[in-house]
């Protein structure tokens, strides 16, 4: 299997390799994005959600089949709230989506670290955040000056973030 193919498979695909493959197709993030997840490379068909300390839209997108997806979220970067806890990040990986990237903070690191789960984020912080379900779903999200849209395909491992024009 080629470099530029989508999705989880045995042989992680290695962002540094893809980007030299397929170049300009693909978009990078500059953003210095933390690994917590057990999953160092994971990619998929991109779903979104933007919201600012308040996770509800986070826990029932992520209750839902993921098939491999990878669910980026813009949390305008805050820090100040955790998006995504480790019985969260339990749910996601139960309904098989591949990862979560998080413009903003999770929390429960260390037990989100045992999972088979990509996840990238800012940082963590234990404060909860708000659950009034305020935000938008499957929209476009720009992070750090790259634009997210619903079905494209995401890359992520340790040296970044690709995702495709």
């Amino acid at each position: 299997m080629t470099a530029s193919a989508a999705g989880n498979t045995t042989s992680p695909v290695n962002t540094a390799d893809l980007y030299d493959e397929r170049g300009e197709e693909l978009a990078s993030v500059s953003l210095q994005f933390q690994s917590f997840g057990g999953r160092s490379h994971f990619s998929g068909p991109v779903r979104t959600i933007r919201c600012f300390q308040d996770n509800a839209l986070v826990k029932s997108t992520l209750a839902t089949p993921g098939n491999g997806a990878v669910l980026v979220v813009d949390g305008s970067g805050s820090l100040g709230t955790a998006l995504m806890g480790d019985m969260i990040a339990e749910t996601a990986v139960a309904n098989g989506w591949a990862g979560v990237v998080i413009n903003g903070a999770i929390r429960d690191r260390e037990a989100i670290a045992q999972l088979d789960l990509g996840v990238k984020a800012l940082g963590s912080n234990p404060r909860k955040s708000a659950k009034t379900g305020a935000g938008e779903v499957d929209v476009d999200v720009v992070l750090d000056g790259v634009t997210f849209r619903p079905g494209v395909s995401v890359w992520c491992d340790p040296d970044g973030i690709l995702v495709e024009r």
